[in-house]
């Protein structure tokens, strides 16, 4: 043992698996400017002091000032977007509502956001003297992280969604998600008190039910888990089920005539220049790996665990180098352009090639072999 009680073999093994695991990154032409996460068995072999080091939360580029939103007060803030449509945040998530000479009409209710939605629609409403009581709720899509406090919001609020978010609430069973009174395939229009929305689905994107809500009055959209004003879309492109999909839900958007986007996360509001930047960053990104699938040498990864029949440790290494490899120009492009791009571009590389490599048949070396 060393003077820290830990074996000396468990040491030199965990050297040799890190040693091991930085030769063939670099083999592979990856940069190492983008950290690679532990592997777990070599955090098993590490001693405390190592594992703790191994795990320190890493630094990340400082969040440029064109991302960030206005200042919150009392945790979270409500703005008029214009007329008589309002959007609230807490950093983290949005949700949007109009004032009628009826009630109101939300648009998402955030859990993390919460009893502060209503919070903000008293404070607004107190103020312009409209009723304070919602009357509708519209659900963007089925996801609880976007509409896990539709409980807060009353039992007598109807509540409008897509026919596929119905099906996945009566899957999921979850009281903070009340199923729906009105459903919609392609699209609805919602009058109350003199206020109108426009609803509709134009296919999977995000999720298979994520709709698009136009505010033609304001010039508003809101689509959510596409774009990201300012920001880096979230891990794995927004963890979307349908890559070429979400990837054509910008083209949608961007068909609708407004000037207000309402994208459900993070602290500000988007214009049309941050779509344009998104999909800039997309298009960037999807050439990168592209370059990277053909680029690639696969041969150290085959070489190194085909003899031990190890097929998932192939894939896992190939892809996670891929990743990086392809990142790599783009985070480059994008410091201080876009925040956090320096935190999911290596996630959303990932996504990008698997959906090249699934959807697209561009397989790299897991292709038809001679």
């Amino acid at each position: 043992m060393d003077n820290s009680g830990t074996p000396r073999a468990s040491t030199q093994a965990t050297t040799s698996a890190q040693a091991t695991r930085r030769t063939f990154v670099k083999a592979a032409g990856v940069a190492t400017a983008l950290p690679l996460v532990p592997a777990l068995a070599d955090l098993a072999l590490a001693g405390p002091a190592e594992a703790a080091e191994a795990t320190a939360l890493p630094d990340y580029a400082p969040v440029p000032d064109t991302a960030v939103g206005p200042a919150l007060t009392d945790g979270y803030h409500v703005g008029r977007i214009g007329g008589h449509l309002y959007w609230v945040t807490d950093g983290y998530y949005q949700a949007m509502f109009l004032t009628t000479t009826t009630g109101v009409v939300v648009v998402d209710a955030p859990p993390t956001i919460g009893h502060n939605l209503l919070r903000a629609i008293r404070k607004v409403t107190d103020a312009n003297g409209r009723p304070s009581e919602v009357t509708h709720v519209v659900y963007s899509h089925s996801h609880a992280d976007h509409i896990g406090a539709a409980v807060l919001l009353g039992p007598d609020a109807r509540r409008i969604a897509h026919v596929e978010t119905e099906r996945f609430l009566r899957r999921d069973r979850d009281p903070n998600r009340p199923l729906p009174h009105i459903t919609f395939k392609d699209r609805y229009t919602l009058r109350v008190g003199g206020e109108t929305l426009e609803l509709a689905h134009h296919g999977p994107n995000h999720s298979p039910d994520n709709i698009f809500v136009h505010v033609p009055r304001y010039k508003t959209l809101m689509v959510v888990d596409v774009i990201y004003p300012g920001w880096v879309p979230f891990k794995n492109l927004a963890v979307s089920q349908d890559i070429p999909a979400w990837v054509e839900a910008h083209q949608v958007a961007m068909r609708y005539p407004w000037q207000t986007l309402v994208g459900g996360h993070l602290g500000r509001l988007g214009l049309r220049a941050d779509a344009v930047v998104q999909q800039r960053y997309i298009d960037d990104l999807e050439l990168s790996a592209r370059q990277t699938l053909e680029s690639l040498d696969p041969t150290p990864f085959f070489d190194k665990y085909g003899p031990t029949g190890n097929s998932w440790a192939i894939f896992k290494t190939y892809l996670d180098a891929a990743a990086h490899q392809a990142a790599q120009p783009v985070v480059a492009k994008y410091a201080g352009r876009l925040a956090a791009v320096d935190v999911f571009t290596v996630d959303n590389a990932f996504a990008m090639i698997e959906s090249l490599r699934i959807d697209q048949g561009l397989l790299g070396p897991f292709g038809i072999r001679p």
